[in-house]
């Protein structure tokens, strides 16, 4: 693919992803004139709505599953290993915003999915029997918390470089909000 196709794939995907988040009834040809790009020359390239939408799930896979490899999560220092985990979630969060509901329904990304769940739970056990995280939490607690507080911070600090968003998510994690 030329570069300048390239660039206009990813602006369409990643404009499409922010539309659709805003509005999950936003058209291709909205998200064509949002990307300056033809809306003909996106259904040259995707022949529905529905083949659009299944390339920026892909793409936010792709980037969530590159954000999971360049943690580290098996060797890395544990302390270092979430905070790049979440940093680079909150990125992917951030630049492929769209909700979530395919990406649970759909089988060839729910495999996928599923299999990035299983490593960040892996690495949740280690950070438990590291230390970091406090033992005797309900089964799957830090598992669920911890995307609901990417989630968050994505959305809510919008004002904050990602490596600073992750930061108060690391430290809401281990710390909590309270005082005592």
């Amino acid at each position: 693919m030329r570069a300048d196709a390239a660039r206009n794939l990813e602006t369409v995907l990643t404009t499409g992803a922010r539309m659709l988040a805003a509005d999950p009834a936003a058209s291709i040809a909205a998200i064509a004139t949002e990307a300056g790009v033809d809306r003909r020359t996106v259904y040259r390239r995707f022949a529905s709505r529905e083949a659009l939408l299944a390339a920026i799930y892909e793409a936010r896979l792709n980037a969530i599953e590159e954000a999971v490899e360049a943690a580290r999560l098996r060797e890395a220092p544990v302390t270092v290993a979430l905070h790049r985990y979440v940093e680079g979630i909150i990125t992917v969060n951030r630049k492929w915003p769209v909700e979530l509901t395919r990406m649970r329904a759909e089988e060839s990304i729910r495999a996928r999915r599923n299999r990035v769940i299983r490593e960040v739970d892996a690495f949740l056990e280690r950070a438990t029997d590291e230390g970091l995280l406090r033992s005797g939490l309900p089964a799957g607690w830090a598992s669920s918390l911890l995307p609901q507080l990417m989630h968050l911070a994505s959305q809510q600090l919008p004002h904050l470089s990602d490596a600073q968003a992750a930061d108060h998510v690391v430290d809401t994690l281990l710390h909590g909000v309270g005082t005592a």
